[in-house]
């Protein structure tokens, strides 16, 4: 058996064994990206606002953790609707938004309000209000500033245009009647439907 000077040479000899390495933690965020697309696949209309806003970051940020941005977007713009209707220029002035993730957002914005303007032509304005006052908030819900938009309908109340005749401040558009008749003959329009948004309310 070797005595204590033996040990104390031989420990001498080999040294000290190595420090145990740390062992890292796991970032919580691993694999959350794919959990939470499972879940989608599953459960789509069940998701909260942020987490349908963390999936789209996932189309444009390829690695990390979003949800703090997505939290924070719809922190600073009040819901999931003021997200994606935010001007270019409002999201990236956001600290983790650049112009391709901007541009993603705003390119859902436009597929909604298409999708919108495509349901209204489809079926006479008149006789379904819900559908046009939801084409209305879906086009001008998050418009910065005041705008005086005509809805020009044919003798059927069919849409036959939606434009914007007056660009305004946050608190003033202006419209000239002449403008609008003048369109109005110009489209054959029976009738028209005269729409403006209050951005301070």
């Amino acid at each position: 058996m070797a005595d204590a000077d033996q040990l104390s040479d031989l420990s001498a000899l080999w040294g000290e064994p190595p420090a145990p390495r740390p062992v890292r933690a796991r970032p919580h965020h691993l694999g959350h990206r794919e959990r939470l697309r499972a879940r989608a696949a599953e459960t789509l209309p069940a998701l909260p606002d942020y987490e349908l806003v963390e999936l789209l970051l996932c189309r444009s940020i390829p690695r990390g953790d979003v949800k703090p941005l997505a939290k924070a977007l719809l922190a600073r713009f009040g819901s999931l609707g003021g997200v994606l209707g935010a001007p270019l220029a409002d999201l990236t002035a956001m600290a983790g938004v650049g112009k391709a993730v901007a541009l993603d957002l705003k390119l859902v914005h436009e597929a909604a309000r298409r999708m919108g303007r495509e349901a209204v032509i489809r079926r006479p304005v008149i006789t379904s209000s819900s559908q046009l006052a939801t084409y209305v908030k879906t086009t001008l819900a998050h418009e910065p500033r005041e705008q005086f938009r005509v809805l020009f309908l044919d003798k059927k109340n069919q849409l036959i245009a939606d434009e914007v005749l007056g660009h305004g401040t946050v608190d003033h558009a202006p419209v000239y009647p002449r403008e609008v008749m003048r369109r109005a003959l110009e489209l054959a329009s029976s009738a028209v439907i005269l729409v403006h948004n209050h951005p301070t309310h």
